[in-house]
Parts: C-alpha cells; structure tokens; sequence
C-alpha cells in the first residue's frame, strides 16, 4: 500500500496503546512503577551476587549475571517513557526517539536471546559431555560467547533501524502500542508498506531459529538426565536446568505471542495485554525464578544483602 505524500511531514508519533485506561492512568502508574523498581533492584542483586560470590564464579551463573544486567536496560528503554505517558496528556515521542527506543529496546532483546541459547549450550555440554566441560567452557570462552551475543545483538539491527529512518512519515501519526515498535511505525509510513510481510517473516525465522536450538539442547538434556541412575543424581541435574527453562518459556512464549501472529490482528485490550506482558512482565518474574528455584544463589543473595546492612550501618 502507498500513501499519498500530499501532506505535511510527521516530526513525532503519538501513542495510542492505552486509551482503556485514561480514566484510571494512575492506577496502573503505581504498580507499573513498583514493578520497574522490583526489577532494576533484583536484577541488581542477581548481578553483584554472582560478581561478588566466588561459588558462583562459573559459566552458568556468569551467563545469568550477564542476563540479569541486559534485562535491566531492555525494560529502562521502555518502562520509564510508559510511565511518562501514563501521567502525560501529551503521549508523544520523536521520530528518532522511536527510532531510538525502538534501536535499544530490541538490540537488547536479541542480545537476551542469544544469551538465551548460549546458557542452553552450556547447559547441554555440562550435563552431556561433564569430564570435558572444564576445558570447553573456559572462562576466556565465556567472556568472549557474552561479548559477542551483545555485539551481534546490537549490530544486527542496524541496518534495519537505518532504513526506517529514510522513510517518510507524512500522514497518520498514531503508533497503536504502549511502545515503538516495528510493525505500528511501518504502518504509518506513506510509502510502500509490504515490506512488513518480509520484516514479520525474517523475525519469525530468527525467533524459531533460537527456538529450535534451545529446545533440541534441551531434548538431549532430558535424555541424558533420565539415563542418570540415581534419583538424587537426576533431581540435581534437572535443578540446574529449571531456572533457565523457566526463563527460557517466560521469554520466547512472550516473544512468539508478539511477533509470531503474522497478519492475524486482536482487540486493542488484548494487544496491549500481550505487550505488557511481553516488555514488563516476563522482566518482572526473571528474578524470581533464578533467586527462589536457586539454593546457591539464595545464599550468595543473603551474603550480599548481609554486607549491604553491615556497609550501611558502619557508614552512618
């Protein structure tokens, strides 16, 4: 579809993705807020837990505490500017703000992603191939797999972010989401718009890429661990997959509901439900899941916590 150039050019887009709530803004402002401060304050924790435990000094915990630092910023790219827009009635956002929130917020997710399936490797090679896990997943290894899923995550959008910004944006100004997103912001543009199709399906395939992936990795884990003779040897083998499995659900279930629905459209509640539930609250039990289904790291939790009491007493 191409639209008509015959009006004057868009300078900034105008959020639409919470028009339900505009009575009762407030309401939902104060637990989105508790939420993003739950967040940033536990991924923090998780994140100077395992820098500071030297237990935790492992592949494994090293992968999550870089997780934990990424989920930090994914959720900073879009909480704070939905909560300015919950308070604001103005819910507008520049075009290279969108561009940039849009930049950020998915260069984070894919680095996430990556990350994602660079745990279920490293799962896989330390409940598969043990006697050999030392010397594959050194920690040169590791620093250098982290690095490269946050490089690759950020560069690989790029290109796709430098061609949205040469479109021209002249007509309709309503983004029909709680954030900028790649399909709402195509949609506005008055040029040819059935490179959405192409965009939907390169996101789709990347996503069941890593899908796949992950989900053979984990395949082969469970036929190795029933094969385990012990029942205690099995229970402890499955522990250290169930926190990553968790996460690994939360995030790419949230991801498929938002990206792998194609031309397929639902009611704006729902739309922004998914969204929230996407960007907020998969962020939002991350924490959760790795603290309470983890017996080490509650302890390296409890330690820092402890030196933070005594820290703060001595300082005062």
């Amino acid at each position: 579809m191409v639209r008509s150039n015959q009006t004057s050019a868009v300078t900034e887009f105008l959020f639409s993705g919470f028009p339900q709530f505009e009575n009762g803004s407030f309401l939902l402002f104060i637990p989105l807020l508790i939420i993003y401060i739950f967040i940033v304050i536990g991924n923090l924790i998780i994140f100077f837990a395992v820098r500071l435990d030297t237990h935790l000094h492992n592949p494994m915990y090293h992968f999550i505490s870089i997780f934990s630092f990424l989920e930090i910023w994914y959720t900073t790219a879009t909480i704070p500017k939905m909560l300015s827009n919950l308070l604001s009635k103005k819910r507008t956002i520049s075009i290279s703000g969108c561009l940039l929130q849009m930049y950020f917020f998915h260069s984070l997710g894919n680095s996430e992603g990556i990350l994602l399936t660079t745990m279920a490797i490293d799962r896989y090679v330390a409940i598969c191939n043990p006697l050999r896990y030392p010397t594959i997943m050194t920690p040169q290894l590791c620093a250098q797999l982290s690095a490269a899923s946050c490089i690759f995550g950020f560069l690989v959008l790029l290109p796709e972010i430098a061609w949205i910004s040469t479109l021209p944006f002249c007509g309709p100004n309503q983004i029909h989401q709680i954030f900028c997103d790649f399909e709402p912001v195509l949609r506005l543009a008055c040029t040819d718009t059935s490179m959405i199709l192409i965009e939907d399906v390169i996101h789709a395939i990347a996503i069941i890429f890593s899908v796949l992936i992950i989900a053979l990795s984990y395949i082969r884990i469970v036929t190795v661990i029933l094969r385990i003779p012990s029942v205690e040897g099995r229970q402890k083998a499955f522990s250290t997959c169930a926190s990553h499995l968790g996460v690994f659900v939360m995030f790419y279930g949230s991801v498929s509901l938002m990206y792998l629905r194609f031309s397929a459209t639902f009611p704006p509640m729902l739309d922004t439900v998914i969204a929230l539930m996407f960007a907020v609250l998969a962020p939002f039990f991350n924490p959760i899941i790795y603290s309470l289904r983890n017996k080490d790291m509650k302890i390296a939790i409890k330690k820092l916590l402890c030196f933070l009491k005594v820290f703060s007493t001595s300082a005062s």
